[in-house]
């Protein structure tokens, strides 16, 4: 590619009309030469029309398997543009993100995919989460999810995503980690290139539609497990994600199976820091919620 390629913006959306346009407007603000199309999927709501706006906006509804995953997949087939970029519906893009990140994306001719910093807002308040990097490896994504690697931070080649990286996968359970299955699957074909600012405000909170369904979130994380054989490999990889699927079940009330996973955590890496809130949530001393409350206020999950 040269120049300033086309760039086509996925906003995946449901029930969220008001942050849907400020999503929309923060990317349309972005001071990018080329030409900059979007496709706002409208998953499992009758789609607004009234967001059109021609030769620049399509308005359309996921008809692909229901829930985020299928609704970026619509977004993507229905774009004609060089490069791909996600927005979620309760995210917006910063001054400059675009231009960025497709700057650096063309200073690497091998690279397939970008990502940049996040801003995390949570209760007013903002917390920066950078990578420290300006590529981000395969490793490094086994080693930890790594939340600035975030699905609105996305920028990829449009062709490598139909042949080679892959869609986004639908038959993760509910949707969740399908973002983080992605990254890997884009590292393993060549590191992704970061612009290592915060780039794009993402809102934490109980407006996720995602952010408690604890028993979808175990099911997501044994099934990238599953998937991908080399997180497991890894000690600290492993141990993070054992002790997020203890922390999952003892939010769920089951506490053997807490206890079985942070013991699990504990044998890989015995220093593994998510294993004493599951214990403290298994063991009734604290909420869940108490505990996600707390990391968000400084910009960190579980």
């Amino acid at each position: 590619m040269t120049g300033w390629p086309s760039v086509g913006v996925v906003v995946p959306t449901r029930d969220r009309p008001r942050q849907l346009r400020e999503a929309i407007a923060s990317v349309l603000a972005q001071d990018y030469p080329g030409r900059l199309e979007l496709a706002v999927v409208f998953d499992g709501n009758e789609p607004d029309q009234s967001l059109a706006q021609p030769g620049q906006v399509a308005v359309l509804a996921n008809d692909r398997t229901p829930g985020l995953a299928g609704a970026r997949n619509s977004g993507i087939l229905a774009l004609s543009a060089d490069l791909i970029a996600f927005c979620d519906d309760d995210d917006q893009w910063l001054p400059g993100k675009l231009r960025a990140q497709v700057s650096a994306l063309q200073a690497v001719p091998q690279a397939e995919f970008a990502s940049c910093g996040i801003a995390v807002l949570f209760e007013g308040s903002s917390t920066a989460r950078l990578a420290g990097s300006d590529t981000v490896t395969y490793a490094d994504l086994l080693r930890s999810r790594m939340v600035m690697v975030h699905s609105s931070t996305y920028l990829a080649v449009r062709a490598a995503l139909l042949d080679g990286i892959g869609l986004v996968d639908e038959d993760i359970p509910g949707s969740q980690n399908e973002d983080w299955d992605l990254a890997l699957r884009a590292a393993r074909r060549h590191p992704i290139v970061n612009v290592d600012q915060p780039l794009v405000q993402v809102a934490w909170g109980a407006g996720s539609h995602y952010s408690r369904q604890w028993e979808t979130k175990a099911q997501s994380l044994l099934w990238m497990l599953e998937h991908h054989r080399d997180i497991g490999a890894d000690p600290a990889g492993a141990a993070r994600v054992y002790a997020q699927l203890a922390f999952a079940y003892a939010c769920l009330g089951r506490r053997a199976e807490s206890c079985r996973w942070a013991g699990r955590a504990l044998r890989r890496n015995w220093h593994e820091r998510r294993v004493p809130f599951a214990v403290a949530v298994a063991s009734g001393a604290v909420s869940g919620e108490r505990v996600l409350r707390v990391l968000h206020g400084r910009g960190h999950g579980i």
